[in-house]
């Protein structure tokens, strides 16, 4: 009998069980390639501590870190045809579907909640580019919709939150008309006279910048985050010249007066509730000025 295989390796591997050990105690940071403890990770709310990187993030999560005290009541999301198109490629589109719900624990790219930011009532629908690159077909736009719904019924401000990289191929034309059903979803709430807040992750393209991720009465988007229609590969090789540095992230759509705020993402709750104090609330909540800007140490809004 071998004492070490036999007995204490059991005896070892029951104290340490794998159900304490974290999946990934260390994480790698897509931009400096620095190795981040997964605990400082979360604690940073998936902000690179040595570059600044802001690292992709899941709906729950940003629901945790915008609503007050992270209590938020999630908002069900009416369901559609699983594969319309019965569409395959390499794999079946319910073959991609099942691994994608597996590996993100959710129904599909778009989640819903309502809570309160500030005090004031708000519904956000987040996307998760974990889940087939946060494509928008079918679900997601009904995601959108009934979240623009919900914001009417209940004279709650609408915040959507993109990171997709476009529409979903497997649903052609039935996952190319989300497009004007989101828009029209806004056009809602804008008839019931709530506002509505775009927040661009990284990244924002294809069809999603093309309809609603664009249309905010507010936009705000996150450090670096790639934000354009086509890729800037594609466009190089169309037009056959190099683009300028820095071209479609945030910080150059910004300064070309594309968006309104780029804002890090410690700070963006407290940003929200400036901006809900003074569209939610007008002459009782302080103005986005300059100067209200500069308190919470991000550029001041455009025009």
């Amino acid at each position: 009998m071998n004492w070490l295989t036999n007995f204490v390796r059991p005896k070892l591997r029951a104290l340490v069980r794998k159900a304490d050990v974290p999946d990934k105690l260390w994480v790698k940071c897509p931009s400096c390639s620095q190795m981040l403890h997964h605990r400082e990770v979360k604690e940073q709310a998936h902000v690179c501590t040595h570059c600044g990187h802001h690292m992709r993030i899941a709906p729950q999560e940003r629901f945790r870190l915008l609503f007050d005290d992270g209590a938020f009541e999630t908002v069900d999301v009416p369901e559609v045809p699983g594969d319309p198109l019965r569409f395959r490629d390499e794999k079946r589109y319910t073959d991609r579907l099942k691994e994608a719900r597996a590996r993100t624990r959710q129904a599909d790219a778009v989640q819903v909640a309502a809570g309160a930011i500030g005090g004031h009532r708000a519904v956000i629908a987040a996307q998760n580019f974990d889940f087939m690159g946060g494509s928008l077909g079918m679900a997601s736009g009904e995601a959108i919709v009934r979240a623009g719904e919900t914001a009417v019924e209940r004279r709650a401000a609408f915040i959507a939150i993109s990171a997709a990289g476009g529409a979903r191929m497997q649903e052609g034309i039935l996952s190319l008309m989300q497009m004007p059903r989101t828009i029209a979803a806004l056009q809602g709430v804008r008839a019931a006279g709530l506002p509505y807040i775009s927040i661009l992750g990284d990244p924002t393209t294809g069809g999603v910048t093309a309809s609603y991720a664009m249309l905010g009465d507010i936009a705000i988007a996150e450090p670096g985050a790639l934000i354009g229609f086509a890729g800037p590969r594609v466009i190089e090789q169309t037009i056959r010249e190099r683009l300028p540095e820095g071209f479609q992230r945030a910080e150059y759509l910004l300064e070309h007066g594309m968006l309104d705020l780029v804002v890090p993402r410690s700070k963006l709750r407290d940003t929200l509730v400036l901006v809900l104090d003074h569209l939610m609330a007008p002459g009782r909540g302080r103005a986005l000025t300059p100067v209200a800007a500069a308190e919470l140490e991000i550029p001041a809004a455009r025009g």
